[in-house]
């Protein structure tokens, strides 16, 4: 049986379906249970339509009253932040301190956001929830796992981390998600959704089998929460059975860029609308804290019908999400407001207090953006901003002359739609981030949200496609690696044109590896069926959503980057491309010596390598792949056959278009002559978030060291070091 904590009024019902009056059950059991220091506060009736309690629960959040916070811009006055370097020195911290501290914890974070950019909203809700659990568990010997990890600014203050938030996500700096390597208070490391619960779980398992008593939390969102990989989580430790404790922070957004033209939009799914109608029942609450009253003092003889009071309860409350997590073998304490310190602070003492709990759900209500008005007006829009005015909330986003990637993609798709009505999109709870919510704005009933659940979208895309639809599935190309056994089971085996649109493909700058679409080229053009394309600049791009859209007889997939386009200055007619021809790919300038064959954006900067080259006298030719699969032969051929060397250059890992483009030169025996061939691509390694300049000078892909390749097999090292410094400087 679950508990509510949100209000205690006085409470007797009618159970009909038991015929069994509560008030005639207290009768019977008072006197057993009653021991002059406890006794029921059930004293009158409640009747299922009276809304009093809402109004009185309202009235008392309105008059609570609300401290005035700085966000002036100028540096906030913290005294008892400034006490705090580790969460040891809360320890002895009084509620009114930590209640002080969550507000300067929201100072702080706008004052040093507001400076670098970062992740915004979710941080500001979570104030409270991060003191009370640093306040009240034992971290780092207390894990505590932070689902996705938008929402660790708070965290990582508290956790030694202050002095170093003006470097975050910087090369060299703090990272935007949790992260093992860079605090031993990071538990887990994060950046995608819904894996919190399944690590908590095995590190809880893990905790008994060495024979340890530290406690396990897993903070994850409601959003997070449409994942089916929570659902896998929860049943098994529903089954284990293990301590553990699951706190849900529900405020009904997706700390993802998912909003619509029009707005943020909430979680979406079944549960989503459970939990709004669970958080939203002030009945419920009550009717289980009476119920919690009395089977806290009613001996065991009568716990069978305190179980039949609570199944009555949840029936008649419709409290269908405890029902459900507590069907899962959780146990089920909540609606509990998340921004009162004084409640998050009883509670997890006394969860922590217990013996031998099991795996228990503490549902929390929190406002996403809470205490800084421009973030509670726009949470959405303040999820993650660049530098802003901390005063109007305005960020400081400089104007581009071209539009994203994202963008181009987003207008073509549209342009494809308005002349073929069986072209449908769908995305992962990403409307914002794929350019969808525009997509949604012209066609709602042809645009599909399914939460954050990529192996659900890949599959329902599957099922479109089988009934002749012609879907786009837009995903980021790292989320991607989360459904990829749908992508080759339920799609490439079947030979269902599905469209896959990978987005953020290659580095990504300051998100990191966790948003690094490295693998995608790899993972997709091993698979028999798949075609697999990648557009040089933004009219390239629109001309793979036409030839997308042009394929009806298997799968096929294009990526473009995170970023703007080129600036082109001649884009198509209303947006519309013109489909290519598979598998061809084309040449754009002409040469002799030295030939670079570039397979996406990347082929900009072997454009740029030839400049460089033409200024000593190397004459070189580039060429523009298009299609990693099917590999334009032909142009392979005339590349290797008429130049010394062929450099192909690609933004992926090790096993993608330049392994493919090896497989077919040894087979046909082009690598048995005179051509030097060297591949080019994302070293065997994680690049660490930072400018995306930045890594690409890590990865040795910028257009001087593609340069400095060539002339390497031309000259010598001698020759490649001489050019190499003349032109970084």
């Amino acid at each position: 049986m679950g508990i509510s904590f949100l209000g205690s009024p006085s409470v007797a019902f009618l159970c009909s379906q038991d015929q069994l009056s509560f008030s005639s059950l207290l009768n019977k059991t008072t006197t057993k249970v009653s021991n002059g220091k406890q006794k029921l506060k059930i004293v009158a009736a409640f009747a299922l339509n009276n809304e009093a309690s809402d109004e009185l629960f309202s009235t008392q959040q309105q008059l609570k009253p609300k401290k005035s916070l700085n966000f002036s811009g100028s540096k906030p006055s913290t005294p008892v932040l400034d006490t705090i370097n580790y969460p040891a020195h809360m320890t002895n911290l009084s509620v009114q301190e930590l209640e002080t501290l969550a507000d300067e914890l929201r100072e702080e974070i706008v004052y040093s956001v507001s400076k670098t950019g970062g992740h915004l909203s979710s941080s500001l809700g979570v104030a409270e929830l991060t003191v009370a659990l640093h306040h009240v568990f034992n971290a780092p010997e207390d894990k505590i796992i932070w689902d996705v990890g938008h929402q660790t600014y708070p965290h990582k203050i508290l956790t030694g981390r202050r002095s170093r938030m003006h470097t975050i996500r910087q090369t060299s700096g703090v990272a935007g998600f949790p992260k093992r390597e860079e605090s031993e208070y990071d538990a887990f490391g994060a950046g995608h959704s819904s894996t919190s619960i399944s690590a908590a779980l095995g590190m809880a398992v893990g905790r008994d089998l060495l024979g340890k008593e530290n406690h396990v939390v897993a903070v994850i969102g409601d959003g997070a929460m449409t994942a089916g990989q929570a659902y896998e989580a929860m049943n098994n430790a529903g089954y284990l059975d293990s301590n553990l404790i699951i706190i849900l922070n529900d405020n009904k957004q997706v700390s993802l860029p998912t909003a619509t033209v029009d707005g943020p939009a909430p979680p979406v799914g079944a549960l989503s609308k459970a939990l709004t109608k669970l958080s939203s029942s002030r009945k419920f609450s009550q009717l289980r804290e009476a119920a919690k009253s009395f089977t806290k003092q009613i001996g065991e003889k009568t716990h069978d019908i305190a179980a039949k009071v609570d199944s009555c309860i949840r029936g008649m409350a419709g409290g269908s999400g405890a029902c459900l997590f507590e069907e899962l073998g959780l146990y089920y304490i909540g609606p509990v407001d998340g921004h009162n310190v004084e409640d998050l602070v009883y509670i997890l003492k006394r969860i922590k207090a217990l013996p031998a709990p099991g795996p228990v759900l503490i549902h929390i209500l929190t406002e996403k953006g809470k205490g800084y008005a421009p973030a509670e007006v726009a949470p959405d829009k303040m999820h993650g901003v660049v530098k802003f005015d901390p005063q109007s909330g305005k960020q400081l986003k400089t104007r581009a002359n071209t539009l994203s990637y994202t963008q181009y993609f987003a207008e073509s798709l549209i342009a494809e739609a308005e002349r073929d009505n069986k072209i449908v999109a769908i995305h992962a709870a990403m409307g914002g981030g794929t350019g969808l919510n525009l997509f949604q704005k012209h066609f709602p009933d042809r645009c599909f949200d399914v939460g954050i659940a990529e192996q659900h979208a890949v599959t329902f895309a599957a099922g479109l496609a089988a009934e002749g639809l012609k879907p786009f599935c837009a995903i980021y190309s790292s989320f991607l690696q989360r459904g990829y056994d749908q992508v080759a089971h339920d799609v490439d085996l079947q030979k269902l044109p599905v469209r896959f649109a990978l987005d953020r493909a290659g580095l990504v700058g300051a998100d990191g590896p966790t948003h690094c679409g490295a693998f995608d080229t790899t993972f997709m053009a091993c698979l028999p069926n798949m075609v697999v394309m990648a557009p040089s600049d933004e009219i390239e791009l629109m001309n793979m959503v036409a030839t997308a859209a042009a394929i009806n007889d298997r799968p096929s997939c294009f990526r473009y980057p995170r970023g703007n386009g080129t600036g082109l200055s001649t884009l198509p007619p209303n947006n519309k491309g013109t489909p290519l021809e598979v598998g061809k790919g084309r040449i754009l300038k002409e040469g002799s010596k030295v030939a670079f064959l570039g397979y996406g954006t990347i082929v900009q900067s072997c454009m740029k390598a030839a400049e460089l080259l033409q200024t000593i006298g190397v004459s070189a030719t580039v060429a523009d792949a298009r299609f990693c699969k099917p590999l334009d032969g032909e142009l392979i051929r005339k590349l290797a056959q008429e130049h010394d060397v062929l450099i192909t250059v690609e933004e992926g890992s090790i096993g993608g278009f330049s392994s493919h483009v090896s497989n077919f030169m040894s087979l046909n025996g082009l690598l048995d002559g005179n051509v030097k061939w060297r591949p080019m691509m994302l070293p065997d390694r994680y690049i660490d978030h930072g400018s995306q300049a930045d890594q690409i000078d890590e990865a040795g892909l910028s257009s001087q060291h593609i340069a400095a390749t060539a002339l390497s097999l031309i000259t010598g090292s001698m020759g490649r070091r001489h050019f190499t410094n003349l032109w970084m400087n």
